[in-house]
């Protein structure tokens, strides 16, 4: 049985001396597996592999490199730095007006069953005065 594409591009990377780009990285893999590196599937999938081996680690730019030369520090993603660039203030204001909207509604719901209340409870107080 030969080697996975994840072992050859251990492989690759290893004797690299630097980072390379995931095309680079694609196309010496496919030429040592004997892959068509034109095949879109097969590279989609390659890397969503890459991307969840941890032997590998992504430098920013698609560069990529072994974890094992990288300190923590330098390869950490602090996902409070990711969702604070995310401006929200234009979704609220989309969220607030559709809030009002919905809750509009129930009011005017509301304001309708307390009319129907009313009429009922003054055409029973009618009845008992008979």
């Amino acid at each position: 049985m030969g080697k996975s594409l994840l072992d050859i591009a251990y492989e690759v990377v290893a004797s690299r001396n630097d980072a390379c780009s995931f095309d680079e990285l694609w196309d010496e893999v496919c030429a040592q597996a004997g892959v068509d590196s034109g095949d879109i599937s097969k590279k989609s999938r390659f890397y969503t592999n890459i991307m969840l081996d941890g032997r590998f680690v992504t430098l920013g730019e698609n560069k990529w490199d072994l974890r094992s030369r990288h300190t923590f520090d330098k390869v950490h993603i602090d996902m409070k730095d990711v969702y604070s660039e995310v401006e929200t203030s234009d979704d609220d204001d989309e969220e607030k007006l559709g809030e009002e909207g919905y809750d509009s509604a129930f009011e005017t719901y509301d304001s309708e069953e307390s009319e129907e209340e009313e009429e009922e409870s003054s055409e029973e107080t009618e009845t008992e005065e008979f």
